[in-house]
This record gives C-alpha cells, structure tokens and sequence, in this order.
C-alpha cells in the first residue's frame, strides 16, 4: 500500500481530533467559565489534562468505529474512503464552529463514513449504525435532559432553606470538579473515535496489523485533541453558557454532573454518543427548573435542526469529496 496515502490519511484524522478539540471544548467548560467558576485560561487548560486522562480509559468506542459501522474497505480505494470521510467531517465542524452551532463532531465523523462508504460501493453495517449511533443520538439528549432535570431538582429542594449567595458560591467551587468529570467523559468518547479511524486506516494500509490499538495511537490522538481544546472554541462557548439560558453554578454544576454520568454510561456499552449532544439538552434540563420560558427555545430548536441535518450533510460532502480524491488514491 502506498505509505505516502497512508500518511496523509492520518494526518487528516489527526488535524479532525483537533478541530474536534476546539469545536468541543466549549462542552466540558462554557458553563464554568459563563458562571466564573472558572477563568478562560484556567478552564481550557483542565479540560486538556482532562481530555487526554480520558483519552486511555479504555478502548470501546473507539473498536465501534474502527469496525462497527462499515466494512473494512480494501486498498487505495478504501484509503481514498476514509479520507473523503475525514475531510466531510472536518468541513462540517468548520463550518458549524465559524456560525456557533455546537453541532456533534462524532456525528459528522459518522456521516462521513457513511457517505463515503455508499459512494465507494463498501457495505454499510446499518445495524450497527442504528444500534451504536442513531438510537444514541435520540436517547442519550434525553438522558441529559432528563437527569439534569431531576438533578437541579433535588439541588433546589436541598438547598431551598440555604441562603443562595452562599449557595452559589458553593456552587461555583464544585463546578470545578464537574467540568473536570465533564472534560473527562469528552476525551473517552471523542479521542477514542479518531483512535478508531486511525487504527482503521493502518488495517486498510496493512491487514495483518489487526484492530489493537497501539500505544503511539492512543498517544498522539489524545495530544492533538488537547491541544484543539486548549485552543478553545469560543463561538460555541457563547451558545451553550449564555445563549441558551443564563446558567448560574448549581445549574451549571447539574449540567455538567449529568453529561458526565451519561457519558461514562454509555462508555462502558461501547455508543459512541456525542458530548455536545448530551451537555446542551443538560443545559436545557437544568435551566427549566427556574421556568419553562427561562430557556430560550428559540436558539435551542436551532440547535437541535443542526442535530438532525450533521450526518447527512457530512455525508453528503464525504460523498462529493471521495469522487474528486477517488482518480488520486486509485
């Protein structure tokens, strides 16, 4: 197999994680940083160290996405497959980062595996796209809806005879904690869905590798993602601490505790779920305990329209992108 595809291939997928990182970032922190628990530069810097701890715990969403959802394609074809998928994915995270959508970086990954597949003739596993994708992408918001809900619930009832000033400053403390959790489940779910990319890619390069994930793998997704959310995603920042709701720290320390025990949940069933997913609906849970009108549904159902049209979108650009590469990789 020509090293040469193989290289730029995984430099794609490594530039992707990056961009995954800054696009991202905004999930693990912009409640801390809207409600000043935490500075700018001081959250964005935990939520590095986080992301790559996170990155080494384990190994099941990244063998999903290495071999769950399409076939293993063959050749320099299959390798100008990936990488069309690749570079769909990371168009539609420019694009949705430069308007401030915090659209799902795992979903446009997906949808560009997807539609790079059809357009190469490579079977899709459309079971395992439903089972591991498309029945996550509906259950896991409302999971983060729901259990940011209850969550904020049970805050308010405990604390309702505590003074809220004190409260609040209580809050702002623990939120330091739950963005760290929150920065965590980011780098377990998103760097292991590049590590399975990249493992996908030297399995096309080279059969006998098999779908074990090196170490330098693990190594070097995780260092790229950090350095993506160390860059910060500032744009989306402001969608998800300010616009959506005005958070204050316990409803941001519910937002962030909930995400992040859906995010471990769904770890260990090996669903590659989207972070951006599950902490905006936490977000939207936690901020309707106040009152219904207190979230603003306006920019939410925005939100939610781009949940809906990221995987066919990046499908389709993958698509677009493996019959222009398709004469390069052949």
């Amino acid at each position: 197999m020509d090293t040469f595809a193989l290289v730029v291939t995984i430099a794609v997928a490594l530039f992707f994680t990056y961009t995954n990182g800054f696009h991202d970032s905004a999930n693990a922190i912009a409640t801390s940083v809207s409600t000043r628990a935490l500075t700018p530069k001081a959250a964005l810097a935990m939520a590095a160290v986080m992301n790559l701890a996170g990155a080494f715990f384990g190994s099941g969403v990244a063998k999903t996405v290495s071999k769950g959802l399409i076939a293993t394609p063959q050749g320099r074809s299959g390798m100008a497959i990936l990488f069309a998928a690749l570079a769909g994915a990371v168009a539609w995270n420019l694009v949705t980062w430069y308007f401030g959508l915090p659209s799902s970086s795992s979903h446009a990954l997906f949808g560009g595996l997807v539609g790079a597949a059809l357009a190469g003739g490579v079977t899709v596993h459309w079971n395992g796209v439903v089972d591991k994708v498309v029945a996550p992408m509906f259950l896991s918001p409302v999971a983060g809806l729901v259990v940011g809900y209850l969550l904020m619930l049970g805050i308010l009832w405990f604390f309702r005879r505590s003074s809220p000033n004190r409260t609040k400053r209580g809050f702002r403390i623990a939120q330091t904690v739950s963005a760290a959790a929150m920065a965590l489940g980011h780098g377990l779910q998103d760097a292991q869905k590049t590590m399975g990319v990249v493992v996908l890619a030297l399995v096309i390069n080279d059969p006998s590798k098999g779908f074990g994930i090196p170490v330098w793998v693990k190594l070097v997704c995780a260092l790229m993602m950090s350095l993506g959310t160390y860059a910060g995603g500032w744009r989306i920042m402001r969608t998800l601490g300010r616009r959506i709701i005005e958070v204050d720290p316990p409803q941001g320390f519910a937002a962030e505790t909930s995400s992040a025990a859906v995010l471990y949940v769904t770890a260990v069933f090996n669903a590659p779920v989207s972070t951006t997913h599950v902490i905006t609906a936490a977000i939207m849970g936690s901020g309707a305990t106040k009152r219904i009108k207190a979230v603003r549904w306006g920019v939410a159902r925005s939100i939610v329209a781009g949940w809906f049209i990221t995987m066919p979108a990046a499908a389709l650009v993958a698509a677009g992108c493996y019959w222009l590469v398709r004469v390069a990789f052949a």
